[in-house]
């Protein structure tokens, strides 16, 4: 799936490789392992799964691996920077501003996320977020993210 236009009706089980072509984010950096769902502007879930062979885990909490949250608010950014690509975004988007982020408990090797954005308001350029990081039903890490698309926004304005 190259994206060239803006993306209408929902797109549905886009591989990682798929998630690739819509973000510049490579390894290790890339966080999505599966996006489920997408309404393009709207709403996004997705999938990551966490493994005790990422990168992270061999400097944070060493004697109990914890997934850091900065890595749980990169790949909420991530999904909501495809929820705004499809939507005509540019390719290129970044994360703007986190408000009210809650985290709820500890995520560790062997959970599977399950990932969730809603577009709860923005300007021209500018989208904020409703996130949410899912483990096994419990709520793992919530709050509010702004993406900007630097391709619609004033110069030094990000």
């Amino acid at each position: 799936m190259t994206v060239t236009a803006t993306v209408t009706g929902t797109v549905t089980d886009l591989s990682h490789d798929q998630v690739r072509e819509l973000i510049p984010h490579r390894w290790p950096m890339l966080l999505l392992d599966r996006v489920e769902r997408v309404e393009p502007g709207v709403k996004g879930v997705a999938i990551k799964n966490v493994t005790g062979t990422e990168l992270w885990f061999q400097g944070h909490f060493a004697e109990r691996a914890i997934l850091p949250g900065v890595v749980v608010i990169e790949a909420l950014a991530q999904l909501a920077g495809v929820v705004f690509v499809l939507k005509g975004a540019s390719r290129i988007s970044y994360l703007a501003g986190v408000k009210s982020m809650r985290f709820r408990r500890p995520i560790v090797p062997g959970d599977q996320l399950l990932l969730s954005a809603e577009r709860n308001a923005g300007a021209p350029g500018f989208a904020e977020f409703r996130v949410a990081a899912r483990v096994g039903g419990q709520v793992a890490a919530e709050g509010l993210i702004t993406i900007a698309d630097p391709s619609a926004t004033t110069p030094g304005k990000v």
